[in-house]
């Protein structure tokens, strides 16, 4: 079966279509699958269409190759590998005795490990040959090949294993001998001797232990460690957006680029400048990569696996490629790759596979595509920008269709913008990233600010950075403002992040429309840009608001009683409470008598009206205290 489109996700999930119509879904760790076959062509529109979901380790051979290319896949841009020694082919294992998890490179005083291939190519490579990096001549992306430990058990499967795999008592009987205390026999229990396997592990005691076979007892010493499986993974990133572990090699490939070839050192600069400042503190003296570490075979959350497949086949043959709820982060399209990134803006590369790249560019990055293509023998790249409103028509005998390409980029782009407005993105739990006594409700967003506009609506903005306005004729507009920027860059729209808004009406349909041309719609998106603007200004000139509403709280409570405090003390030295320093103070002045004693009754009833509602704030408090410690 050959593939047709695969899909990797923000979180390490694959989706792959093959020729034939039948799909293959990846987790997210990778430690299952669940692939769904096409239906014959006389079933029942109604009917689901046969799935089968197994455990990746233990696949059967009818699936093993598509579910190997599916790992490849997602292991070339995937934050941690999954790999499964029972499904990786032997000539790509190696076994090392050593059991390492980082490499060092070259220093940058010089030039060893550095290498141009006869195309033009930089290839770096750490100091014990366990990793190298290729970083091609137009200097858009860049491949690192690096070994890596196979997918291993966990802990506590490892050490029940070993205890199953032990011989059987009717043919070995095993004695533990304390290394203090020689010649003393334990009780002959698996339990005991699972007790002290667990304690030699932790390291409180050495134990030795004779296995007598046959009436004959002989030592076994602990022998060295068994060879550690490690396989190459390869992983393919574009320049701009390079992972941590990667940026010191590639600074280098990039300052040895520049020496030995005639380019322009503007572009190298510039390359250069984007990964060194992106971290300076990291890669500044830093020789050392940690490498990514495999993921375990068996998933600590399988719960969290969610499939998405199409209940009957009128889905199916509805062509929705991007179904799953999630950021997309690569595609593969029939030679051609996609690759996002998403940060403030959402930005995409496509590379049709011949050495040339395409990058969104515009204000919101989406409308314009600049196209650069590397001539073969030339020093030079050829440049061309292409507007989204305006592509040109196919010429014959290309090897690709700019304007079919350029379309599926933004409606990849387009997908991904709306993911991010929907109200289910970032609020799930992914099963390789949950940490032990996580709360679902800890990764809720918090309500920043709030505000009721007379005859207009109301406001409100989330940490997030989603902004929802419920306007009183019914309407719902949704964006992502990012409330964080500085209003010193005196830019109209500094903290748009989308080019791109949801208006929810009261049927329930929902439009996408574009902020720079809303149309109808102009006086909703003015309103909510406008009032973004006023907050991200008083945003930046105050403390950062994003605090857990518990912390909140607790703030409110405590002002509140600092504000009583204040007013006790100001009460205390008015003179109001004490009669006989009133009436001196009274004769001391040279005022009305009769419009003295008016405003003393005035102040009282102020004063007891201010008392009573004091006591009744105190009583709220000690209601509140009371119920919370319930």
């Amino acid at each position: 079966m050959a593939e047709v489109r695969m899909v990797l996700y923000e979180d390490d999930s694959v989706q792959v279509q093959y020729a034939d119509g039948s799909k293959l879904h990846l987790s997210p760790c990778g430690s299952e699958f669940l692939f769904e076959k096409p239906p014959p062509v006389s079933t029942h529109p109604l009917q689901h269409p046969q799935r089968i979901r197994q455990r990746t380790q233990f696949v059967i051979s009818t699936y093993r190759e598509q579910v190997q290319r599916a790992l490849d896949f997602r292991n070339s841009a995937a934050t941690c590998p999954f790999l499964s020694e029972s499904i990786i082919p032997s000539e790509r294992k190696k076994r090392i005795f050593i059991d390492f998890s980082e490499v060092r490179w070259p220093s940058l005083d010089t030039d060893e490990r550095m290498t141009c291939l006869e195309n033009g190519t930089v290839k770096i490579t750490s100091l014990d040959g366990h990793a190298y990096l290729c970083l091609p001549k137009s200097q858009h992306e860049f491949t690192v090949h690096f070994l890596c430990k196979v997918s291993q058990k966990p802990e506590s499967t490892a050490v029940l294993s070993e205890k199953n795999h032990q011989p059987p008592k009717d043919k070995a009987s095993k004695i533990c001998v304390h290394g203090n205390l020689s010649g003393q026999r334990l009780e002959n229990k698996e339990n005991k001797l699972h007790y002290q396997v667990l304690q030699s592990r932790k390291g409180f005691e050495k134990i030795s232990c004779v296995i007598g076979i046959e009436g004959s007892e002989k030592l076994s010493s602990p022998g060295p460690k068994s060879r550690c499986v490690y396989t190459w993974v390869k992983q393919r990133w574009p320049v701009g957006s390079c992972p941590g572990p990667w940026k010191y090699p590639l600074s280098l490939a990039l300052r040895f680029h520049n020496r030995i070839s005639i380019i322009s050192k503007s572009t190298v600069d510039y390359l250069t400048s984007r990964i060194l400042t992106s971290d300076a503190s990291e890669v500044t003296g830093s020789e050392a990569s940690v490498l990514p570490k495999a993921l375990l075979l068996s998933c600590p959350a399988p719960h969290l696996h969610r499939w998405n497949f199409c209940d009957s086949l009128v889905q199916m043959q509805s062509n929705e490629d991007y179904s799953y709820p999630e950021l997309i982060k690569m595609v593969w399209v029939k030679g051609i790759t996609y690759r996002l990134t998403h940060g403030n803006i959402n930005s995409i590369e496509v590379y049709p596979g011949d050495g040339s790249v395409f990058k969104s560019e515009g204000t919101y990055f989406g409308n314009y595509f600049t196209y650069y293509s590397s001539q073969e023998g030339s020093q030079e790249e050829d440049e061309k920008t292409y507007s989204v409103n305006n592509l040109p028509p196919d010429r014959p005998g290309s090897l690709f269709s700019v304007c079919s390409l350029i379309k599926e980029a933004t409606r990849i782009l387009e997908y991904c913008a709306k993911m991010r407005l929907s109200l289910s993105h970032n609020y799930r739990l992914c099963c390789w990233k949950v940490q032990p006594g996580i709360r679902d409700s800890n990764i809720l967003p918090v309500l920043l600010k709030e505000s009721l506009i007379p005859s207009v609506g109301r406001l409100l903005a989330y940490s997030d950075d989603k902004v929802h306005a419920v306007f009183l004729d019914g309407i719902t507009l949704t964006l992502n403002w990012n409330f964080s920027s500085l209003s010193e860059k005196r830019q109209v729209n500094q903290g748009l992040n989308l080019g791109w808004c949801r208006l929810t009406f009261p049927d329930g349909q929902d439009q996408f429309i574009k902020i720079e041309h809303p149309g109808m719609y102009e006086r909703y998106v003015t309103t909510v840009t406008s009032w973004c603007r006023r907050v991200t200004q008083t945003n930046s000139r105050q403390t950062p608001t994003h605090l857990p509403s518990v912390l909140k709280e607790n703030w409110s409570v405590a002002s509140e009683l600092e504000k009583i405090q204040k007013f006790t003390l100001l009460l205390e030295n008015s003179g109001i409470l004490n009669p006989d320093f009133n009436k001196k103070e009274q004769c001391s002045d040279d005022c009305n008598p009769r419009s003295s004693e008016t405003l003393e009754e005035i102040n009282e009833k102020s004063v007891s009206a201010a008392l009573n509602k004091t006591s009744k704030i105190l009583q709220d408090i000690d209601c509140l205290l009371s119920t919370s410690k319930k």
